[in-house]
């Protein structure tokens, strides 16, 4: 039986038909459906998001249809809260949409740390100490003193802290600092009839230091009485910045 010249044809052509249809069928998948739903040629540059807020980066991440995660927060002086310390990926990098962020953050409350020993050191090296410290570089108050460039004594926020106080991490003191000047005379402060602590502070806080201390448990004042100094006070006395003040305290010397 022989098949007609138009049947052929029928057949040839349903055939081209239909590798045709595979053919289109073949370019469409790989060359229009796959890139855009891979967002082929789409890449996206990540943007700088260190020391934005989150407000800042989270507005910045929307408008480039990307996602975020806070994976970890760590305290650094100087910056304010929840603000972003690092990114993966980094800036610049390409990613597709809807890519996840990685940040690390500022934390919002700083941790507590012991204030170190800063007295009786240069300038320098107590600025120094404070940066190692996680405190922030401090301000300088000068006062009359022999010791020029020492510090004499820490304060925050107005009032004296000593050495290992608790303070938030990132925080600025003051620095009290002797400014050389030993040649300024001033009144020599009587402390004759007080006890020992306020003495300690009328005397420091006049700008000088306290010398030999000598306890007399035979004195008939109340123990812990400041019962003679030297030099002595009254008639004009006068004393240098930043010397010392002999005190003799009745009482037992305390272990």
């Amino acid at each position: 039986m022989k098949i007609s010249t138009n049947s052929k044809k029928d057949v040839y052509t349903h055939a081209a038909i239909i590798i045709l249809l595979l053919l289109v069928l073949f370019f469409g998948f790989f060359f229009l459906y796959l890139p855009w739903s891979t967002n082929h040629g789409e890449a996206i540059t990540v943007p700088n998001l260190k020391g934005l807020s989150m407000e800042e980066a989270e507005d910045l991440l929307d408008d480039r249809n990307l996602e975020y995660e806070v994976t970890d927060s760590t305290f650094t002086a100087g910056l304010k809260p929840l603000t972003v310390l690092s990114q993966y990926p980094l800036e610049n990098s390409k990613v597709k949409q809807g890519r996840k962020i990685y940040l690390t953050i500022n934390t919002e409350t700083a941790p507590m740390i012991k204030l170190p020993k800063l007295t009786e050191m240069s300038v320098r090296s107590a600025e120094q100490q404070l940066l190692v410290s996680g405190l922030l570089k401090p301000d300088l108050e000068y006062q009359d003193d022999i010791r020029e460039n020492e510090v004499l004594e820490v304060k925050y926020e107005g009032k004296k802290m000593d050495a290992g106080t608790l303070i938030a991490k990132g925080s600025k003191v003051t620095l009290v600092i002797g400014n050389g000047t030993g040649d300024v005379e001033i009144d020599v402060p009587c402390v004759e009839g007080k006890n020992f602590d306020e003495a300690q502070i009328i005397i420091k806080g006049s700008g000088l230091q306290i010398g030999t201390i000598i306890y007399d448990p035979t004195s008939t004042e109340p123990a812990g009485t400041i019962f003679r100094q030297n030099p002595a006070c009254g008639d004009g006395n006068k004393i240098r910045s930043g010397e010392m003040v002999d005190l003799w305290v009745a009482g037992e010397q305390p272990n």
